[in-house]
């Protein structure tokens, strides 16, 4: 399956400010997480943000909002993004098939999306090294799983280079910089 530009939507799942001090290389995470972003937004792939009972866990890493160009953010309870209804009709909303997914915890809010997106007919793609948990054993367990079931893993490098298809795309040489 090739992963396409027109057809995609990534959600960016949780990464709030609370919860990032115990995830797994969370300074790296951001970083890549980031750079992802820039490359999304001049690639113009829509970027929705979620945030997991904000009110106890406050807002996304400042950062994530500065390179979405964005400060919305779509609020949830349950782990699964597909289980909120508002986020569910953003989904059905945007006709997009195929949901790039990145944030945290893996073996938790990311899993269970990705599980629910699969089994509504969606086409998958995590960002592996935009990703992460508290224990590296959780995600590691987590993006196995998501494998068996059918989920494509990707480098956040490699996903924007394929969604660009050519190094004569117009704005090759942006995304060429952000990943050096």
């Amino acid at each position: 399956m090739k992963i396409k530009r027109e057809q995609c939507l990534t959600l960016l799942i949780d990464d709030q400010i609370k919860l990032l001090p115990a995830i797994h290389e969370s300074a790296m995470l951001l970083q890549n997480t980031t750079i992802l972003l820039q490359g999304l937004r001049i690639l113009d792939v829509p970027i929705q943000i979620t945030q997991q009972y904000t009110k106890g866990l406050g807002m996304s890493d400042p950062s994530i909002f500065c390179y979405a160009g964005t400060t919305d953010y779509l609020e949830k309870r349950t782990f699964s993004c597909w289980g909120e209804e508002g986020i569910r009709r953003t989904i059905q909303k945007s006709g997009c098939r195929q949901i790039i997914l990145a944030g945290i915890e893996t073996h938790i809010c990311v899993l269970q999306t990705a599980l629910d997106l699969l089994q509504n007919g969606y086409e998958v793609i995590l960002v592996e090294d935009c990703v992460s948990s508290r224990k590296p054993s959780d995600k590691q367990t987590a993006v196995r799983r998501m494998i068996q079931e059918g989920v494509i893993v990707t480098s956040y490098e490699s996903l924007l280079f394929e969604l660009m298809e050519t190094s004569c795309y117009p704005r090759f040489k942006e995304i060429s910089a952000l990943v050096k």
